[in-house]
């Protein structure tokens, strides 16, 4: 397969979420989670997100969530202090299910469709803290392009929290028979191509747009970081596994491989 430019990449991905999110819809998660988001206090955030977030501080700050799916996080935010909390996403179909969550939820955030690399004027040096969650660094074809982006949303002093899952895991395929050999390089260049829906479990036969997956070194990501103007405060990587299921089944090995980090850079 032709690999696409860097703008037809970006785009057919957000087509690819777009036609995700009803697959997501349809299970019976979202009911428990509508219903969730009606306390005050609701968070869905781990223990490890939760921990840094706190050591960081949102309390009282405003804070943007880079890729916010449907919200659940950004809504999350509140539980913590927030004072004001945008989410941004290129899917609008996902942003659809985030307003019918806030539309059940105490607090009142704001949901905006923008890609990243064209963020709206409004938005540049408006927040405290930035948040990136898992997947988001992924699908982003020029990791340094995209952390000068990241940098533009921050005030001064602000700060970017990233709790992602870590690169070396993507040298193995938990869908293999032998899911503990290696299957890519650490330094693989091109991006892994789907052409089926995006779900977080399983697989639906079915044809969809493109998605274009991409593996950033830490090297990458840190250079990126750092030529961005962003000054690394905080990295912590971990044994546990924050994405798919899949993927559990390489905790608590004797070998154990870092399953994914937590990163603080601060704007200059």
């Amino acid at each position: 397969m032709e690999m696409p430019t860097k703008e037809k990449a970006i785009a057919s991905n957000r087509d690819a979420w777009n036609d995700s999110a009803r697959h997501h819809k349809d299970s019976p998660e979202w009911q428990v989670l509508l219903n969730a988001v009606a306390r005050r206090g609701f968070s869905c955030l781990d223990d490890t997100l939760t921990g840094v977030l706190s050591e960081v501080g949102v309390g009282g700050k405003d804070v943007v969530q880079l890729g916010c799916n449907n919200g659940r996080e950004s809504l999350s935010l509140f539980a913590l202090g927030a004072r004001h909390v945008v989410g941004v996403d290129q899917s609008v179909a996902f942003l659809d299910q985030a307003r019918e969550l806030a539309s059940r939820s105490p607090h009142a955030p704001e949901f905006i469709e923008a890609d990243i690399h064209h963020l709206p004027l409004e938005l540049q040096g408006r927040f405290d803290v930035a948040l990136i969650t898992i997947g988001v660094l992924n699908w982003m074809p020029d990791i340094g392009e995209f952390f000068q982006h990241v940098a533009q949303a921050l005030k001064p002093g602000g700060a970017l929290v990233v709790y992602e899952t870590h690169p070396f895991l993507e040298m193995f395929d938990p869908e293999t028979a032998d899911p503990y050999a290696l299957a890519s390089s650490y330094f693989h260049s091109e991006p892994f191509v789907q052409t089926e829906p995006i779900v977080y479990e399983g697989k639906i036969e079915q044809q969809a747009a493109p998605s274009y997956w991409f593996v950033h070194t830490l090297g990458a990501i840190f250079s990126g970081a750092l030529a961005a103007g962003l000054n690394i405060r905080h990295f912590k990587e971990y044994p546990h596994s924050n994405r798919e299921e899949l993927y559990d089944r390489y905790q608590r090995q004797e070998a154990q491989l870092p399953m994914c980090f937590t990163l603080v850079a601060q704007k200059g």
